[in-house]
């Protein structure tokens, strides 16, 4: 079937209502578009699960807290339907702002701990409390039976499943690993504004994350984090906003390694650009 395009809640809500009437399961997929091969690999992997996948193109206004990065977030909606279409996407939601939020209408506040409040929660107030509202808009609208993040926003993805358990809401979170370019570079929509020799440069953020995963529970967790940190910041062109190691579950800092899966995250400025990228250390 060829890819439905709707812009009004209403539409997508019918479409997809008509869909499990017919007996289908509902995959979900939200993007803010610019899509690459890493929203690629999440659409196949939502038509690998469900009989109907839906694909979302917002790029939601509440989740920046810097009005120049949301003014410079790259918008390519041609390209975007036709890679959604040939990943084998059914339907795509594109709404307006309008559709979304009421005039001077207001994030919902959210409060998981650490979860919440550290790292991207710490460093991009309000970033959070805008992501999980509109993930929650979207889910009312689309009513999947499952929805699919990738594993890249590692935070995002975690607080998004804590929402979901918390509001109740019928909905299996899936996640798919971080996709990356040949030399190891996150596949990134932010990755079109870096200059050839700014995507050099970013290499280092993986190249370090790949290094420290390696080294694993061979070596002691805080001169890991320390260590990661130190060559981090001994990058030229390179400015080191964070470089944690945490819980994987609840995002609280370690001391010792437990028996959890851990995960070490960064984010870094590489020219005007900001960045983050991850590794999970089993």
């Amino acid at each position: 079937m060829s890819l439905a395009v709707f812009e009004r809640i209403s539409q997508i809500h019918s479409w997809v209502i008509s869909q499990r009437d017919q007996g289908h399961t509902i995959g979900f997929v939200p993007t803010m578009g610019a899509l690459h091969a890493g929203h690629q690999s999440l659409i196949e992997l939502a038509t690998g699960h469900c009989d109907r996948v839906v694909a979302s193109v917002f790029v939601n206004p509440t989740q920046f807290n810097n009005a120049e990065d949301l003014k410079k977030y790259p918008r390519t909606l041609e390209a975007d339907l036709a890679l959604l279409e040939k990943s084998g996407c059914h339907a795509v939601f594109c709404p307006s702002i309008d559709e979304m939020y009421e005039p001077g209408e207001q994030t919902q506040r959210w409060d998981f701990g650490a979860l919440s409040n550290s790292l991207e929660g710490e460093f991009r107030p309000g970033h959070f409390d805008g992501v999980l509202t509109i993930v929650k808009k979207l889910f009312l609208a689309t009513e999947p039976n499952k929805a699919f993040f990738g594993e890249k926003d590692f935070q995002q993805l975690a607080i998004i499943k804590r929402m979901t358990e918390v509001e109740k809401l019928p909905i299996e979170i899936i996640a798919g690993p971080t996709i990356r370019e040949n030399n190891g570079l996150a596949m990134s929509s932010r990755n079109t504004r870096l200059s050839e020799d700014e995507k050099i440069i970013a290499l280092h953020i993986s190249r370090v994350l790949l290094e420290s995963a390696r080294s694993g529970k061979n070596t002691d967790p805080v001169q890991l984090e320390n260590q990661a940190n130190a060559d981090l910041k001994a990058i030229d062109g390179l400015r080191l906003e964070y470089c944690s190691l945490v819980n994987a579950s609840d995002f609280e800092p370690l001391t010792q390694w437990p028996t959890e899966k851990t995960v070490l995250l960064v984010a870094a400025f590489v020219g005007e650009v900001r960045l983050i990228d991850n590794v999970i250390i089993p």
